[in-house]
């Protein structure tokens, strides 16, 4: 028997519809420093206001050397302030002097698929 699945598309969407996300490439030997780099600044980013739960490392498993993270918000303008804050680039700055490429974008989700009825 199969387990029923609940499709909600944007409009009726629960939960943050906004996320950055950025994927990471460490430089080689630097994994271990970036995760921690990336932990303080994830904590400092998730405490802000517009915020909407918690911040996501994810490692690719085709790809070991690189990461992925996903960072939910409230709302697109919440994520333009956060980017905007005095902080921002200094707290980002200590993260990305582990990283030989960083490439950051901005999401909307347009669809949850949840599982149960």
């Amino acid at each position: 028997m199969s387990t029923p699945v609940r499709v909600v598309i944007l409009g009726v969407v629960s939960g943050p519809a906004f996320y950055s996300t950025g994927s990471w490439l460490p430089y080689a030997g630097q994994e271990e420093p970036f995760l921690e780099a990336w932990k303080v600044f994830s904590s400092w980013a998730v405490a802000l206001p517009g915020a909407a739960g918690e911040a996501v490392l994810v490692r690719d498993l085709r790809d070991s050397d690189r990461f992925v993270s996903f960072l939910p918000w409230e709302s697109l303008e919440a994520i333009q302030s956060w980017k905007a804050h005095p902080e921002f680039k200094q707290r980002m700055s200590l993260v990305q002097e582990h990283v030989d490429k960083f490439a950051p974008t901005e999401t909307q989700v347009v669809a949850r698929v949840t599982a149960g009825s």
